[in-house]
C-alpha cells in the first residue's frame, strides 16, 4: 500500500498497526516513494557483560607507566 504523507500524518497509528500485521506501507511524495514502515524485530533482551571473561590479559602497571604524566598533572613541571 502506498500512502502520500500528508495522510501518513493524519493516520500514522492506523499504518503502524497495518505495518505490525504484515502489510507493506510506503509513503510517498507527489507520488514519489519516500520510506516504507516495518516492525522492528523483537527485543534481544538485556546485553550480557563479561562474555569475554577470561579470553585475555592485560598487564599493566599504570602508576608506573605514566608516572611522569600523573606527576606533571598533578603537580606541575
Amino acid at each position: 500500500m502506498q500512502v502520500n504523507l500528508h495522510d501518513a500524518k493524519t493516520h500514522l497509528s492506523r499504518y503502524v498497526d497495518q505495518a505490525l500485521a504484515g502489510e507493506e506501507v510506503v509513503i510517498a511524495r507527489a507520488g514519489k516513494p519516500l520510506v516504507r514502515l516495518v516492525p522492528l524485530a523483537a527485543d534481544p533482551g538485556p546485553r550480557r557483560g563479561g562474555f569475554l571473561r577470561g579470553q585475555g590479559n592485560v598487564s599493566a602497571d599504570l602508576k608506573a607507566d605514566f608516572k611522569e604524566e600523573i606527576e606533571e598533572m598533578f603537580h606541575g613541571k
